[in-house]
């Protein structure tokens, strides 16, 4: 399970292209498999290593590429199962990574660049939180992190209700009486899986929530739900703890969070080309996006599926401009240019935790050019730059 530091790791990276390096990415995307052994998909990604190796970056006195795509190579060899698989290079700098991935990586590939191609990646995990999951009924809970389609389970709860007596006794006491106690000790668990989910959100554990648990429960846990983690629920489903399967779980729970995050998607761009539209925290547009992610106030941003432009980058200050203009205008340094944008703008809004949206079917934001963002704030409407959140 790839973690957010070593995200932020793969963004931060920029290889040293005076000294020849260049930044390998690989993404191994599984067909489905003609037969039982896979063997197919092993040929189909070693035959995009072996065109790399041909290309003019692995060509000459490259060595280090050409190590870095023999390597690959040997990975790609060895390839079985549902999985994909990224690799990130470059042992000019010493750096070697390989991630486990769903496969949701569109295609197998490789990429040879100044920076790694964060855009599969990007793609795959979009705007998603830090998420738990937790899955209770009267007497036990179970806990799960959810991390792409990794779900891993820690502690769990478990509280045995009192066994009620062997009569009923006069006129049915004893079982009134046993069955308020049985309702108190079930209010005393849910109350300290509640307190649980507290304390894990408050260490950041996890940012939002997803709930399993029957429809007959459901009104008496939440009744104990602090209304801070309430605000971080997501969504929940049905679910009975004796039974349910861990690969169900997933599934449940990849399905709210996909459901979610599409709905959060659209509301938010609504927001930000209404707020466009009002000069207010809203751009859409290539140039404006540039001019709000060089100065901070970017919150969001939202991009069409399949989205791609041509800029420039400044190969000294790093500023990028959708002007195609041989010179920076910041510090008149010469400037290279960019085949797509997304290359510097990807690494840009990991490494700012910016919230990243990849939308289909948005006629609305085709029409603002594809490409949108929701700010934090607006410097040129504010003299102290005063930070004002977004929604």
């Amino acid at each position: 399970m790839i973690t957010r530091d070593e995200i932020r790791e793969l963004a931060a990276f920029q290889a040293d292209e005076t000294k020849g390096a260049c930044a390998l990415s690989f993404y191994f995307q599984p067909d489905p498999p003609q037969d039982r052994s896979h063997r197919n998909q092993a040929i189909v990604a070693k035959d995009v290593v072996k065109e790399a190796l041909k290309s003019p970056a692995a060509q000459g006195k490259n060595g280090p590429v050409h190590a870095d795509l023999d390597r690959v190579l040997e990975v790609a060899a060895n390839l079985r199962g549902p999985r994909g698989k990224a690799v990130f290079a470059c042992s000019a700098q010493n750096f070697w990574r390989e991630y486990d991935l769903p496969p949701r990586l569109g295609s197998t590939h490789v990429y040879l660049q100044s920076r790694f191609q964060l855009k599969p990646l990007a793609a795959l995990l979009g705007a998603q939180p830090a998420l738990s999951v937790v899955v209770v009924d009267r007497q036990r809970a179970r806990f799960f992190d959810l991390r792409l389609d990794d779900l891993r389970e820690g502690s769990s709860i478990v509280h045995l209700l009192s066994r009620g007596s062997a009569s009923d006794g006069y006129k049915g006491y004893d079982a009134g009486h046993a069955e308020r106690r049985i309702a108190d000790e079930a209010a005393q668990h849910f109350k300290a899986v509640a307190e649980r989910l507290r304390a894990d959100q408050e260490k950041g554990v996890w940012e939002r929530l997803i709930v399993g648990c029957l429809d007959t429960n459901w009104a008496d846990f939440e009744h104990h739900l602090h209304p801070y983690i309430k605000q971080r629920l997501i969504g929940r489903f049905s679910a009975d703890v004796a039974s349910v399967s861990n690969e169900e779980i997933r599934e449940h729970a990849d399905s709210v969070l996909r459901k979610w995050i599409g709905e959060r998607g659209s509301t938010k761009l609504g927001q930000a080309l209404d707020n466009a539209r009002a000069n207010g925290r809203g751009v859409s547009g290539l140039r404006r996006v540039l001019q709000g992610l060089e100065a901070g106030e970017v919150q969001s941003l939202f991009l069409s599926e399949n989205y791609s432009a041509h800029a420039v980058e400044c190969s000294n200050c790093g500023h990028l401009d959708a002007h195609m203009v041989p010179e920076c205008v910041a510090c008149g340094r010469a400037t290279r240019e960019l085949t797509d944008v997304c290359d510097a703008i990807i690494p840009l809004a990991i490494r700012r935790d910016i919230e990243l949206f990849y939308l289909k079917n948005q006629p609305e934001l085709d029409k603002a050019g594809n490409i949108a963002a929701l700010l934090r704030f607006r410097s040129d409407q504010t003299s102290t730059g005063k930070f004002m959140a977004a929604s």
